[in-house]
């Protein structure tokens, strides 16, 4: 195994492919907090330059947590096909980003070698990438889900309708679901984080917005994003969900941090399977962030992009409807400003979509980063190019509860418009019935909520 890069004259030995890829990645705060990072430019030159040469079975064979000790790990391993991995062993993480970027290759191409590859594979393949060469192969990669309705076909676009409330005030909730729904977003779900985590607070949540979507026929699904298990508990105590939801981390460590594991997400997708209300087959939605696993101090001396990668390879074993990273949202600890946000939601979209989930993004920002709300348009722009299945949007962009800037209700019809794109089929067709949309436009009645005052 050769991990030696000369260029310009200098040689440089790298001790493992965990440091290689460390040291390939761009520039992130979180890399550097915890002392892993390339310590120049020229090192992070030299680090792509080895990584690149190595094989995928290299990196097969050496995942960065060994997989006697991590659980993590042992899912990634364990799901990949034997038969897609002897295609494609002997290729370079250059030889894989090459086909990825070729013009002739298409989805389908890229779903044939997608179940030989492993998360170490991904986030290899996206630290040799530049921020076009993710938005094109992304932009190839078509990735379907169903719940009560479909996302990520061709020509859609959808959203996470979130109407989170500081006290959870449910006339408050209702509100903001109605003047959601006026501008036709909630496709994707109408998700709410709760302000307690108990089971008694979610089922309300949950009954509540799933009256809504009864009242008015709405062809999309509810969460409530409570921990797991409360979620379960709600369930089981009579709570109507469509989708189940937990936070994922790129260790066994982080997931533990997140008071979860393997065993109680088997268990979750079991009990998901006989008592959840959505038509399905689909009913997993998981959230992940680049530096979760640091700031639990969990994160084994691995860099953040690899790690999220990981929790894609975590998330697929369930097959989800929905799976997002919230870039932006954890701190400058971690991605400093606009620059480095972009870079990490353009990579978690690619990898996540190379892995195989419907992924889409939070593209969002706290107020003590070094971004504003055009970094967080540009990042929208961007990857509703790369193909991003779904955003999540709240009133004004400024979600009051958890105290963070995202994407509004209405951007939403300026996305559809840049880029000709419509909500998912069966939402679109119900905006029209209700006289938001007509012909893949919005109506002169979009952003008025008292529309669903009275059904």
């Amino acid at each position: 195994m050769n991990l030696t890069s000369t260029i310009t004259g200098s040689t440089r030995t790298f001790d493992s492919i965990r440091e290689l890829l460390a040291k390939a990645n761009e520039e992130k705060t979180g890399d550097e907090l915890a002392g892993i990072a390339a310590d120049s430019e020229a090192e992070r030159v030299a680090a792509k330059d080895a990584l690149s040469r190595l094989s995928l079975e290299e990196l097969r064979q050496s995942p960065v947590v060994p997989y006697e000790d991590d659980e993590v790990t042992r899912v990634i391993q364990d799901a990949v096909d034997e038969a897609a991995y002897e295609k494609i062993r002997d290729w370079t993480v250059s030889d894989l980003r090459e086909f990825l970027v070729d013009e002739r290759t298409r989805s389908d191409d890229i779903a044939e070698i997608r179940p030989g590859l492993t998360s170490e594979m991904i986030a290899a393949a996206a630290k040799v990438m530049s921020n076009m060469d993710l938005i094109q192969a992304s932009s190839k990669m078509q990735v379907t889900a169903r719940c009560n309705n479909t996302v990520g076909t061709e020509g859609t676009l959808s959203f996470r309708l979130q109407p989170n409330d500081p006290t959870d005030d449910v006339e408050s909730i209702r509100h903001s679901i109605r003047e959601g729904l006026s501008y036709g977003v909630g496709d994707a779900v109408i998700g709410i984080n709760p302000v307690e985590d108990n089971a008694e607070r979610t089922k309300r949540l949950l009954d509540v917005t799933k009256e809504f979507i009864e009242t008015w026929k709405i062809p999309t699904q509810n969460c409530v994003l409570s921990h797991l298990s409360t979620q379960l508990e709600a369930v089981e105590n009579g709570a109507r969900a469509d989708l189940l939801f937990q936070s994922l981390a790129g260790t066994e460590a982080g997931n533990e941090g997140f008071g979860i594991d393997v065993e109680l997400l088997d268990e979750a997708y079991e009990f998901g399977a006989e008592r959840c209300t959505a038509s399905g087959p689909n009913f997993m939605y998981f959230e992940t962030g680049q530096g979760s696993e640091l700031s639990s101090d969990a994160h084994a001396g691995v860099d953040q992009v690899t790690l999220e990668a990981r929790c894609y390879g975590l998330a697929k074993r369930y097959d989800p409807f929905l799976v997002n990273t919230v870039v932006g949202f954890i701190g400058p600890e971690y991605l400093y400003d606009g620059t480095q946000v972009t870079r990490a939601g353009l990579e978690d979209v690619f990898m996540g979509k190379l892995t195989g989930v419907p992924m889409g993004i939070d593209a969002c920002y706290t107020n003590h980063i070094q971004a504003d709300q055009n970094d967080i348009e540009n990042v929208a722009v961007l990857l509703t190019a790369a193909g991003s299945n779904y955003f999540i949007t709240v009133p004004m962009g400024d979600d009051t509860m958890l105290n963070y800037q995202s994407n509004s209700y209405h951007d939403a019809s300026a996305l559809w418009d840049i880029f000709d794109m419509r909500p998912a089929p069966e939402f679109e067709a119900w905006l029209e019935s209700v006289g938001i949309m007509e012909d893949g436009r919005l109506t002169a009645s979009a952003g008025d909520p008292t529309v669903f005052l009275e059904p």
